[in-house]
This record gives C-alpha cells, structure tokens and sequence, in this order.
C-alpha cells in the first residue's frame, strides 16, 4: 500500500520527519522503510474519513482504523492481512505516538490488543547438516573469488556469531576485536552494546577477508565498514540477504531453497544448536543480546517439540535437566558451560 497518494500537506510533513527520526535513532533500514509507509495508509484512511488533524484521532477512530485493516485483501496474496502483519501496523501506531510524545504533543490514544501467533511455528531452523551445505556453497558462489570470502564472513556472522542482519551491515573493522576473540556489536537493538565471543577458526576467516580480498574492492580504503560492496560503498541489508539467497541457490537442494532462508532464520538455528550442545539459557540470552530470558525460551520450546516428534530421549533428559536448573532448587547446581560455538 506504499503507493497510497496523500493529499494532505500536514500529513506528508509528518510522515517525511517521523522517517528522519527513525533515522536518527538508528533504527535498522527497513524499520525506516516499513514503520512510515504503514503510517502513510493511516493517514491515507484518515485523509478518507475526512479527518485533517492529528489533534481530531479519538480512540473509536483508532479502532474504526483497525478493523478496516482486518477486513481489507492481502495486495500479494489472496486473503487477509497476516496476524504478524496486523502487528506492524500496531507498532507503527505506537511508534508514532512516541514520536509525537517527543514531540510537544500529548499523543493519541491507542487500546488495540497484539495479534497473538504461533511463534513456534513461525520459526525455521536449518540442520547442522544444512548449515554445512551452505557454507560449503561459498567455495563457488561467485566467480570473483572476493565475493566468495565475503559470502563466508556474512555466513559466520550471522550463524556462527548470531547477529542481526542490522548488527551485520554496521560492523567496522574496529569492532573485530582479534586478541580478545570479541565482536564488538555497537548497534543492537534497542541501541545494546553487546561482546560476542568468536572462535580462532572463525577469526581466521575474517581475517583472511580483510587483509587478502578487502583490498581487492574499489575504493576499500574509503570506509571503515567490514563488509563493502563492488563500489566500495557499506554493504547493505537488502544486499546481504539477496547473497544469502544466491548461496542458498548454488547449494541445489530443493529443500533448503524451499525455506526462503533469512539472517534471522541462521541466527534462530545457531541458538538451537547450542542448546541442543549443552548451553544453557543464560548464555544463549546474552550471546543473542536478549533483553530478557523470555525471548529466549521459545528455543525450549522448539526443542521439546523436536524431541517428541522423533521420541528423543536424549534431548528429552537434556531438557529436563534444564527445566530443573532453571527453578530454585538447592541441591541442584545450576552450572555454567560456555558454548562451543559452531565452525562450519
């Protein structure tokens, strides 16, 4: 619904600042390109209600909106709009309300309940196994030998380190910290500094990246940017995840294709394997940079689900043991084993 005319001056005014801010904040690129093109049918609605001031939104036209988004035809499938969909447009009211709040204005009032999903289902997680194909696919997924090393870089980051795609795209050299074996992640979300442990296999990768095939990208010197593009410009997110895509293509498995495998999809699948490995949550938490332990759990989750589907008993106890050292009983250590962080 991006290409929505507004007619009101006010409105556009509105939606260019609230971009800027977004901006401004360090929000990830498409949370800049996303959060304002819902706002922009928002207004669009309200410009259609005939409602040309911000100051004239009352609770029942939030309401009146909502419903009208949970009628309207999905515009790139048959059907309705998604429950995680429903739930962006959610955040890009709120989203707006604190900009406004921040703005001088006392805000609009918002009461809509979030669209409860199936997270479990919702979450793909690629096998050891396939998580070898894919690195094994950097050896030949380009013919510039400079882009295959940087294809393995973004695979280490993303699933070995479990970074965001964000986190990713902002990295500078600086931040491979080599003596301390750290990734310095500056730009989490919610702005969290974060350290990252990394392992000397994967340090190696890097390093061979930025002292042997960084130097060999127009203009490397012009930026401190890890990962750079044929012009020597920061390499970008949509950019990174259409790589991903072509290493997942070169691979040939039809099932691995069929996955549509994302950054988020790697970052998913490194913190299953390390539980499955023996880490416990706490350190999966922060290795993630989870703000809470509650982020965390639907790795539990997914892993019980596993378990019971191939009748595990292994993981089974694995998970009991977990489950038990995760309440407050005395006699039950709650122990600490820092994660062996997978190579390929």
């Amino acid at each position: 619904m991006k290409q929505l005319p507004l007619q009101n001056e006010s409105y556009r005014e509105l939606l260019k600042d609230f971009k800027s801010w977004l901006d401004i904040l360090g929000f990830a690129e498409t949370t800049i390109y996303n959060l304002p093109n819902h706002l922009k049918e928002f207004f669009n609605y309200l410009e259609n209600e005939n409602i040309n001031q911000i100051n004239n939104i009352t609770t029942q036209t939030i309401k009146d909106y909502y419903n009208y988004l949970k009628t309207r035809e999905n515009q790139t499938r048959e059907g309705a709009l998604s429950k995680a969909y429903l739930n962006k447009h959610q955040q890009a009211l709120l989203k707006f309300n604190e900009y406004l709040k921040e703005h001088n204005h006392k805000g609009i009032n918002i009461h809509l309940k979030r669209e409860e999903q199936n997270q479990r289902d919702s979450l793909q997680i690629l096998s050891q196994e396939e998580i070898k194909q894919l690195f094994k696919a950097t050896e030949y997924s380009n013919e510039q030998e400079r882009i295959r090393k940087r294809d393995k870089v973004i695979l280490v980051l993303l699933y070995s380190c479990g970074l965001r795609r964000n986190e990713v795209v902002n990295l500078k050299i600086k931040d491979i910290v080599f003596d301390k074996e750290r990734i310095h992640v500056r730009k989490g979300k919610n702005y969290k500094e974060r350290f990252v442990p990394i392992n000397d296999y994967n340090l190696k990768i890097i390093e061979e990246y930025i002292y042997d095939y960084r130097p060999l990208f127009y203009h490397y010197k012009d930026t401190e940017y890890l990962l750079i593009n044929y012009r020597g410009k920061p390499l970008q997110g949509q950019s990174l995840s259409n790589r991903l895509t072509q290493i997942t293509l070169i691979t040939n498995n039809q099932s691995l294709i069929t996955k549509n495998i994302t950054p988020h999809i790697l970052r998913h699948s490194i913190a299953t394997h390390l539980l499955e490995k023996g880490a416990n949550m706490e350190t999966i938490s922060q290795f993630l940079g989870h703000s809470s332990l509650e982020s965390t759990q639907i790795y539990t989750h997914l892993l019980e689900h596993k378990a019971k589907q191939n009748n595990d008993e292994q993981l089974h106890n694995l998970l009991r043991e977990k489950r038990l050292q995760q309440e407050e009983y005395p006699n039950i250590p709650k122990g600490y084993r820092t994660p062996k962080y997978m190579d390929e």
